[in-house]
C-alpha cells in the first residue's frame, strides 16, 4: 500500500532544561591536565612540587638514567648513541658518542667507573677518565639492562636470546644464567646480594642464587618484566607492562637502518587481544619470537611486534612479600608503567600518561597520589636525587626534575565539554580553599580547541560573581590557576549551562480500519487495511490516495511513531481535514499516548487527512518548547456500496445474455461476479477489459442455460469492499 507522507526537519541538539557539568573526584581530575599539581587518591588537587627541565639531551629518547658515587648522573640516549654527564650541580657535558645509535643501558660502580650497553648489535663498553674502551661483546643483538654486583662483577641482560652474562675483566665473561626467553629486560640485587631478573615475554621475575640456579617469584599476566626496586626489609616491587620492548627494538632497527642505508620506514604490526579472549580466561601470553637480524640491503624494512591489550591492565605494580606471596597494589588499562622508585617509606612510580609520577605509602597499598604531571607524552626512567627526582622522557630527550618542597603555583585544564548543541553558559561554582584559586573558561564550536574559539576568560575568584562571560557555543573548557601562600586544594567544580532545545521528531502515522467477520468472510478480502506515512524522505509523495473502508458498527484506529532527542516528556494534539476543506479540525489535543480510536460513524465517505504534532512542552519552559508534525497519506472513507443494474436478459439460440451496469460514488469499482440459483459465484470482467473507474459495464454471457425458471444474483465490490447485488429472474 502507497502513502504519501511529510518529514519534519530536526536539529540535534539537546535538552532546554538546565544542565549541570561537574567534575570532582579522583576519575574526574585525572582526565585532565595539570602542573605543579598534585591529586590525592580522594580527589583534592593541591599545590605538588615544582617541575623543572634540568637537561634537554637534543636527542630523540633518553633510554637510560644511572647514578654515580659522587652525586652525577650518567644519561643514554636514542638514536645517535651519546652518552651524557649530568652533574649536581646541573651542568650537563657529553662524555662519549658510540658508534651504535641505541644505549638502552648504563651503569656506575662504586668507583665511579662507567659502563654503557649499546644496541643494536650489542656490545658493552667501560667508559673511564673520558676514555672509553670495548669491555665486553656477549654476541647479543639487545643490551637491556646492566647491574654491578657486590662481588665487583658486572651483570648484562640481553636479548634476542634472554641470556645472562656474568663479566669479570674486560672480555672476561660467561653465561650465567639463560631465562629460555627472547629479552631480560630489568635487573637488580636485592639486600641479600641475589640477582633479580624481569623477562619478556612472558613476564616472569627470577631470584637467581648462582650460575643456571634461578626459582620464579612471580609469572605475571602481562608479558614484561619493565622494572624492579627491592626494599630494605626484603620486599621486591615489580613493575609490569606490554610492548615496550617492541618500542625499543624498533627505535633500533629504524636508526640502526637510517645509519647504513638512509631513511627507511618501521612497520609495526600490532596485535590486539579481544575482551573475550582477555575475560574470564586470561589472554596467551606471546610465543617467544627471534627478533629480526640488523637490515643489511638499503631495501630492507625492519618489523616489531607490539602487543596491546585491550579492555584489560596494560601495566601493573606486584608486591612480592619476603614469603613469596603477591599482591597487585595498582593496575591500569590506560597507562603503562616505565619505572620505579623508592623514597622512604613511598614507592614512586612514572608512566607513560603525560609523563606522570605517581606516590603510594608502602605501608597503605592502593591508595596512589598523582604526585605530578610532567605533559610530555613519553617517559623512561625515574631516578631519586638529593634535590628530588629525576624523570627522564623520550620524544623529547629531556632530564626534569620534580623539587622538594611545594611548587610556588600550578594549574589545572578540565576536559573539554560538549554540551551536544549551542549553549547559553551560566555561573561556575567550585568546592575547595576561599582564596587562592582563579579560574577561566573558553568556548568554541570545534571539538578541540584551536584558533577559532574564545580566549581565555577574565578571571573569577570570587563565587558571588562567577558568571561565565564566554560566547555561546557547543564545547567549553575550564581552567584553574593555584597561587602559594594559602596552599589552596580543590575537590569539585560545577559548569552550569543551558543547552539549545532539540524538537522532537514524528517518525510515522498509520491509519487501520478493521472490517468485520461477515463482510471478510463473504468478500475474500484481507481481515485489514492499513495505511501508514513514515518521515523517510524517500517515500515522501510515493503512492496514490489510500482507501479505507468500515462497517457501520467498526472504528478506525490513528496511531503513530515520535520521540525526542533530548529525552523529554512529549505530548500529541491530533487533527483532520476533508480533501476540499481548508482548516484543519482538532480531533483531541494534549495526549500523552500515541493512539487514538476513532468511531465508524463520525466521518461520512469521502478523501481525508490526518495530522499529528507534537511538542516537548512538557519538559520545557512556554518559550522554549519545540514542536514537529507529519501529515498522512490521503485517506479515502467509502462506506456505500455500488449501486448494481441489471438489464433484461436475453436468450440467444442455448446461452443468455445479460449487461449489468454499476455506479460507486466513493471509489473505483474492483470486481464483478454472479451466481445462478444460489450456486458458485463466477467472476465478470469490465466490457472495456479493466475493473478500474466509479463506472463499469459488465457483459454477462451464459452457454448451455437450462430451461425453466432461473435466479441470477450480480455482485460487484468497489476498492473499500463494499458490496452492491442486484437480481435477475429468468423465465
Amino acid at each position: 500500500m502507497k502513502a504519501a507522507l511529510l518529514a519534519c526537519a530536526a536539529t540535534i541538539c539537546s535538552a532546554a532544561t538546565t544542565q549541570s557539568w561537574e567534575m570532582s573526584g579522583y576519575q574526574d581530575f585525572s582526565r585532565g591536565r595539570l602542573e605543579g599539581l598534585s591529586l590525592s587518591r580522594d580527589g583534592k588537587l593541591t599545590l605538588g612540587p615544582h617541575v623543572t627541565t634540568v637537561f634537554d639531551s637534543g636527542q630523540a629518547e633518553i633510554w637510560s638514567v644511572a647514578p654515580a658515587p659522587d652525586g652525577s648522573f650518567y644519561v643514554g640516549t636514542g638514536n645517535r648513541g651519546r652518552l651524557f654527564r649530568l652533574d649536581a650541580a646541573g651542568k650537563t657535558s657529553l662524555v662519549w658518542t658510540s658508534d651504535h645509535p641505541e644505549i638502552f643501558a648504563v651503569a656506575v660502580d662504586s668507583k665511579g667507573v662507567v659502563y654503557a650497553g649499546t644496541s643494536p648489535d650489542g656490545k658493552v663498553y667501560r667508559i673511564e677518565n673520558g676514555k672509553a674502551s670495548e669491555y665486553f661483546s656477549p654476541g647479543a643483538r639487545y643490551i637491556w639492562a646492566l647491574a654491578c654486583a657486590p662481588d665487583g662483577s658486572l651483570v648484562v641482560a640481553t636479548g634476542d636470546e634472554g641470556k645472562i652474562f656474568r663479566v669479570t675483566a674486560a672480555g672476561a665473561g660467561s653465561v650465567y644464567y639463560e631465562t629460555g626467553q627472547t629479552h631480560v629486560t630489568s635487573l637488580a640485587f636485592d639486600a641479600q646480594g641475589r640477582l633479580l631478573a624481569g623477562s619478556e615475554p612472558n613476564g616472569l621475575l627470577y631470584r637467581i642464587t648462582g650460575p643456571g640456579k634461578a626459582f620464579v617469584l612471580y609469572d605475571s599476566s602481562l608479558p614484561e618484566i619493565r622494572a624492579i626496586i627491592p626494599a630494605p626489609d626484603g620486599t621486591i616491587y615489580a613493575a609490569a607492562l606490554g610492548g615496550s620492548v617492541a618500542k625499543r627494538t624498533s627505535a633500533a632497527s629504524a636508526a640502526a637502518v637510517t645509519s647504513s642505508a638512509g631513511a627507511v620506514p618501521t612497520v609495526t604490526t600490532t596485535v590486539t587481544v579481544t575482551d573475550q579472549q582477555a575475560g574470564l580466561n586470561p589472554a596467551p601470553k606471546p610465543e617467544a619470537a627471534k627478533a629480526p637480524a640488523v637490515a643489511a640491503a638499503q631495501t630492507s624494512v625492519s618489523a616489531s611486534s607490539t602487543t596491546e591489550y585491550t579492555g584489560v591492565e596494560r601495566s601493573a605494580l606486584y608486591k612480592i612479600a619476603p614469603d613469596n606471596t603477591v599482591e597487585t597494589l595498582w593496575s591500569s588499562k590506560e597507562e603503562n608503567i616505565y619505572d620505579l622508585a623508592m623514597q622512604g617509606p613511598s614507592i614512586l612510580f612514572l608512566t607513560d600518561a603525560e609523563g606522570r609520577v605517581y606516590k603510594m605509602d608502602a605501608a597503605a597499598p592502593g591508595n596512589a597520589t598523582l604526585m605530578a604531571q610532567a605533559n610530555e607524552g613519553d617517559a623512561t626512567r625515574l631516578v631519586p636525587s638529593q634535590k628530588g627526582l629525576l624523570a627522564a622522557t623520550g620524544n623529547f630527550g629531556k632530564v626534569l626534575r620534580l623539587e622538594n618542597g611545594e611548587a610556588a603555583g600550578g594549574w589545572f585544564e578540565a576536559p573539554v565539554r560538549d554540551a551536544g548543541t549551542v549553549a547559553r553558559w551560566g555561573r561556575l561554582s567550585w568546592r575547595g580553599s576561599a582564596s587562592g584559586l582563579s579560574f577561566r573558561t573558553r568556548s568554541g564550536n570545534s571539538a578541540r580547541p584551536d584558533a577559532t574559539w574564545s580566549d581565555w576568560s577574565n578571571p573569577i575568584s570570587n563565587p558571588a560573581q562567577a558568571a561565565i562571560t564566554s560566547p555561546n557555543a557547543r564545547y567549553v573548557q575550564w581552567r584553574v590557576e593555584f597561587s602559594g601562600g594559602a596552599s589552596p586544594t580543590l575537590e569539585g567544580v560545577t559548569l552550569a549551562y543551558l543547552p539549545q532545545n532539540t524538537p522532537p521528531v514524528v517518525h510515522s502515522i498509520g491509519v487501520t480500519a478493521q472490517p468485520g467477520a461477515a463482510k471478510a468472510a463473504s468478500s475474500g478480502s484481507s481481515a485489514a487495511y492499513t495505511v501508514t506515512v513514515t518521515d523517510s524522505a524517500e517515500l515522501a509523495g510515493a503512492g496514490a490516495p489510500q482507501t479505507i473502508s468500515r462497517g457501520a458498527s467498526q472504528q478506525i484506529q490513528i496511531s503513530w511513531q515520535a520521540d525526542d532527542a533530548d529525552g523529554d516528556k512529549l505530548i500529541y494534539n491530533l487533527y483532520f481535514r476533508g480533501d476540499d476543506e481548508a482548516q484543519w479540525k482538532l480531533l483531541r489535543a494534549n495526549m500523552t499516548e500515541n493512539t487514538y480510536v476513532l468511531d465508524g460513524d463520525v466521518l461520512a465517505d469521502g478523501r481525508y487527512f490526518f495530522r499529528i504534532t507534537a511538542s516537548d512542552r512538557p519538559s520545557n519552559p512556554v518559550n522554549l518548547a519545540r514542536e514537529a508534525e507529519l501529515v498522512s497519506a490521503a485517506i479515502t472513507i467509502d462506506n456505500t456500496p455500488p449501486v448494481v443494474t441489471p438489464g433484461a436478459p436475453r436468450r440467444v439460440g442455448s446461452a443468455l445474455e445479460l449487461s449489468v451496469d454499476a455506479e460507486d460514488r466513493g471509489s473505483a469499482l474492483r470486481r464483478c461476479e454472479y451466481s445462478i440459483d444460489a450456486g458458485p459465484w463466477t467472476p465478470v470482467e469490465a466490457a472495456d477489459g479493466v475493473t478500474d473507474s466509479p463506472y463499469e459495464s459488465f457483459p454477462i454471457r451464459i452457454a448451455s442455460f437450462p430451461a425453466g425458471e432461473h435466479l441470477i444474483s450480480v455482485r460487484v465490490y468497489d476498492t473499500a469492499g463494499n458490496a452492491g447485488l442486484a437480481k435477475v429472474v429468468v423465465r
